[in-house]
């Protein structure tokens, strides 16, 4: 592979990682109900779960677990050592003027680190997610007014990740 095709490569991956998809956030925000109006939980994604945070300081317990689940929420740097090693090991078997069997095996321990880093940063999110809706149990066993939070409910997320693959047919 020539020096052109591998800088077309590096710059797709880039293009594609920063599609409106992954950077747009309004496209999936979380609402509770509160005395039927919605209040945002999320007010940006450095600040997860503030939007809450004027009912549930109402409650010593509930603001405690608040407090834990944005103190979790933040960079994790495990997730970040191997994101960054996985796409490093994976770009240098592009770069790097080796054996093929060299870059082979570059290639795929750089996917099978970003495989994992994806695993390891979808289960820490899913864990401190428990913080949060403890924190909105608590609340509404001992004051008023009640929050319905719809994950809580539903037990469904907003916005899953779903393959859709379409075939269309003309004649």
């Amino acid at each position: 592979m020539t020096l052109y095709g591998k800088t077309f490569l590096v710059i797709f991956f880039f293009f594609t990682m920063s599609s409106k998809v992954h950077s747009n956030p309004e496209i999936c925000s979380r609402v509770a109900l509160i005395n039927y109006q919605e209040v945002l939980v999320d007010l940006s994604s450095s600040q997860k779960g503030e939007g809450l945070r004027y009912y549930l300081e109402k409650d010593k317990v509930s603001k405690q677990l608040l407090d834990k689940y944005q103190t979790e929420g933040k960079v994790n740097w495990k997730t970040t050592f191997i994101g960054s090693a996985g796409t490093l090991t994976l770009l240098s078997s592009l770069f790097l003027n080796t054996d093929k069997s060299t870059k082979k095996t570059l290639r795929f321990s750089g996917v099978f680190l970003l495989i994992i880093n994806f695993l390891l940063a979808n289960s820490y999110e899913e864990n401190n997610e428990v913080f949060l809706r403890k924190a909105v149990e608590e609340y509404n066993k001992r004051n008023l007014p009640k929050i319905e939070f719809p994950s809580l409910t539903k037990k469904e997320k907003c916005c899953n990740p779903n393959i859709i693959i379409g075939k269309t047919w003309s004649f």
